[in-house]
């Protein structure tokens, strides 16, 4: 079983434990929206340029709405059985290409909404395949970054994210770097630097 696909029944597992009412740190999503989402993402693609594009927004919403108003288990069981035959997700390789930030962060938006959250534990494959991501897109991330950017994870392995003045060194877990990344903040991170240059690096536009 591949990371994404670990990280799908992780997040229908928690969907099943907590409920359709959940709070996530989505902003005005519950865990039903949520559910929602991740089904239409994989299966509606008239709705998918919604997600990116604002122009496209409110038909995204429309078809969102339809599936968010669907039975809970039978909302759930949408998003445990993945992408259907047709959906690009379905393709080989693209599921654990496009899926593997995609469930872990929403896993993680469903988590650590509830009290007392703790990051999981470390596993070594999933770590790794989060680490290789975060390499992949970090440079684009921090593009606009009027500062220096290093990401360090907690074996010493580290990514120069942006070169520039100022560095701010940015160390912890790969699954931490990839939330703070997407735009969370909900995270344990050290900052290494200039404490105007940690708070300009805070204050960028992460994600969504």
């Amino acid at each position: 079983m591949g990371v994404a696909s670990e990280e799908r029944r992780l997040i229908c597992e928690a969907f099943e434990d907590l409920g359709p009412d959940a709070p996530t740190l989505c902003e005005g999503w519950n865990a039903r929206d949520l559910a929602a989402h991740l089904a239409v993402r994989e299966r509606r693609l008239d709705a998918s340029p919604g997600i990116m594009i604002k122009a496209f927004a409110p038909h995204t919403q429309r078809v969102q709405d339809s599936y968010a108003a669907k039975p809970w288990p039978q909302l759930v069981d949408l998003v445990r059985s993945g992408p259907p035959a047709l959906s690009p997700f379905g393709i080989p390789g693209v599921d654990e290409l496009a899926n593997t930030v995609e469930y872990f962060v929403h896993l993680e938006d469903l988590r650590r909404a509830q009290p007392d959250w703790e990051p999981r534990a470390p596993e070594p494959v999933r770590d790794d395949a989060l680490w290789r991501q975060l390499s992949r897109t970090s440079k684009l991330t921090f593009r606009n970054s009027p500062v220096g950017v290093v990401l360090r994870r907690g074996n010493g392995s580290e990514v120069v994210a942006k070169r520039g003045p100022n560095t701010v060194t940015i160390t912890g877990e790969p699954g931490e770097l990839v939330l703070f990344l997407s735009g969370r903040d909900q995270v344990r991170l050290d900052f290494e630097g200039d404490q105007s240059a940690i708070a300009r690096v805070q204050g960028l536009n992460r994600g969504v």
